[in-house]
């Protein structure tokens, strides 16, 4: 009995684990947030001047690709070894992209881990809109600093807000 007690427990504990969690240690891992952001949303600042992952219309194979290879004459860096030298990117060689070559990351990512970063930009970046406090909780953990400049309107305001709205 005790067996299969233990056993129930660990098929609950299993299935209520998100199966996209590899994917956001990937995202971490891989530096994505240093110019998609954490949320995902891009723009400029503190990595580069990304597209939004929450606007993009690239598909699961897209992102796959994009992340691969990264794109031509762009800053978005190619996270597989030999990509356009062992590995064709968008039909091309290494002399077929020129110095349109995109960099290359900090680290390189195995196909596992580049499609399991695809299901979590899928599951809980792709269309989501504006950030919110709970995905900020979920990314960072529970008591994360970062995410008070997402709290919801009554919780404690940023100083700078505060002292904004005293201006007169």
């Amino acid at each position: 009995m005790m067996l299969a007690w233990s056993g129930a427990v660990c098929a609950q504990s299993a299935s209520a684990s998100d199966p996209t969690d590899a994917g956001k240690a990937v995202f971490k891992r891989g530096n994505c947030m240093g110019c998609h952001k954490w949320h995902g949303n891009g723009g400029g600042g503190y990595g580069g001047d990304a597209l939004s992952l929450r606007k993009t219309e690239l598909t699961r194979e897209q992102i796959i690709e994009t992340v691969t290879c990264g794109r031509p004459g762009t800053g978005m860096p190619f996270f597989v070894r030999g990509s356009y030298d062992t590995t064709k990117c968008y039909d091309m060689t290494r002399e077929d992209v020129g110095n349109q070559k995109p960099p290359e990351a900090n680290v390189f990512l195995r196909p596992n881990e580049i499609e399991a970063v695809a299901d979590y930009v899928l599951a809980h970046v792709k269309g989501k809109g504006e950030p919110s406090y709970d995905e900020c909780i979920a990314f960072f953990g529970e008591g994360s600093r970062v995410c008070n400049i997402y709290k919801e309107a009554g919780h404690a305001a940023a100083p700078s807000d505060s002292n904004d709205k005293a201006k007169p």
